[in-house]
């Protein structure tokens, strides 16, 4: 077994990381700018983080395969 399957999987769950990161950042400058919209925002940020946690845990079984 190579070792380079941990070392994806920790690089998925870094991009994970980033990405969630940036959705919340972007989601609370958008809840700054209009508080009247934070229904909308809340549920599209939830759906987009799933989205990318998705992605994310494939990428770490594909990397761990």
């Amino acid at each position: 077994m190579t070792t380079y399957g941990p070392i994806g999987a920790g690089l998925a769950a870094i991009g994970a990381g980033v990405g969630i990161g940036q959705i919340g950042g972007k989601a609370v400058e958008a809840i700054a700018r209009q508080p009247e919209a934070i229904s909308k925002i809340q549920t599209n940020m939830i759906i987009a983080a799933a989205l990318v946690e998705g992605v994310a845990l494939f990428a770490v079984v594909v990397a761990l395969l």
